[in-house]
């Protein structure tokens, strides 16, 4: 069954942050459905669509910033069906160096739209993305919808609080709002200042003959890996569902930086040992609890079936940096 049946053909979808990973994921998806799909990016569209480039000729695009009136008065005129907010900083350190940034730009931004969904779009559904983040010092793993959160960032923090707001109005405005908590997801198309894509581009770049070393920082830190495309299914089955409720979408396994880096060698036929370096500037203090994930309630609710497990992640993204660096 289609998760858009029901809907007239060509509804209306928006997506901020439709340059990133998670935006073009799902706006394929959307498309596939028959969405007519709209992209909300505070670049300009007409020269930088990020990972979203290939879909330029079927997506409208708008430039905007969902804290801005003018902006929030465009989408009241477009009236879209579904809203999906995914734009946010996704890279935690940066949080450190502006807090106040941080929680600007993830938490004022969802309040905004949310607000103007409240008053002006009562029967838009509308979707934000949380982060399994949030949950921090968890006495607890895996964690579920209920685990008590202990935020340990301020991304942390202010993904919260998002999450927190969407209950909020959920219950004081009977929106159809759904809180989506994302753990770990990946895919080829993440930047490759994260951990994942860095070990598979240092790794096709070994086997390649381009490089000598890898240098990664602690080993044995555990982290509950997901392929993205699934994950972002997972967003578009919550909103279709009958009821809104908040979901975790990951794995439900976790693997250690390690196991990682031995799947992504495995493949390309290599042994990490004499090619992997640790830089103990890099190592942070062990959590206590893993970081980890129960995605039951998604899977039995929502009939969610992920498409990849944690090697079959591993070997694409280790198979489109070899593509990528042997063109």
């Amino acid at each position: 069954m289609s998760a858009a049946e029901g809907l007239p053909p060509g509804a209306r979808a928006l997506i901020t942050g439709v340059t990133g990973q998670d935006g073009s994921f799902l706006a394929e998806e959307l498309l596939g459905e028959g969405y007519e799909v709209f992209g909300l990016t505070r670049r300009d569209p007409s020269t930088d669509l990020g990972c979203s480039e290939p879909l330029r000729d079927r997506l409208a695009l708008l430039q905007g910033d969902v804290l801005d009136p003018s902006t929030q008065a465009r989408i009241t005129e477009l009236a879209p069906a579904e809203i999906y907010h995914l734009a946010a900083p996704t890279f935690v350190p940066d949080s450190w160096r502006d807090p106040a940034g941080t929680m600007a730009a993830i938490y004022g931004s969802a309040a905004a739209l949310l607000a103007l969904v409240a008053e002006r779009l009562p029967g838009t559904r509308v979707f934000v993305a949380a982060s399994g983040e949030m949950f921090g010092e968890a006495t607890t793993s895996p964690q579920s919808e209920d685990t008590l959160c202990r935020p340990r960032t301020p991304y942390a923090s202010a993904k919260l609080a998002a999450h927190e707001l969407v209950g909020q109005l959920r219950a004081h405005h009977r929106l159809f709002a759904v809180s989506g908590i994302l753990y770990n997801h990946e895919s080829e198309r993440r930047p490759d200042r994260f951990v994942t894509r860095k070990i598979t581009r240092g790794a096709a770049a070994i086997a390649l003959g381009r490089r000598r070393t890898l240098t990664l920082g602690d080993m044995t830190a555990v982290r509950d890996w997901s392929f993205a495309g699934d994950v972002l299914h997972g967003v578009h089955l919550a909103l279709r569902h009958e009821t809104p409720r908040d979901y975790i979408f990951a794995s439900g396994v976790g693997h250690t930086v390690e196991e990682f880096v031995r799947v992504a060698f495995a493949h390309l036929g290599l042994d990490p040992a004499g090619h992997v370096e640790i830089d103990p500037s890099l190592v942070r203090a062990p959590e206590s609890v893993a970081p980890v994930g129960d995605p039951a309630r998604a899977r039995e609710a929502l009939g969610w079936v992920p498409t990849h497990d944690f090697v079959q992640l591993v070997a694409r993204m280790v198979d489109a940096d070899v593509a990528e660096l042997s063109a």
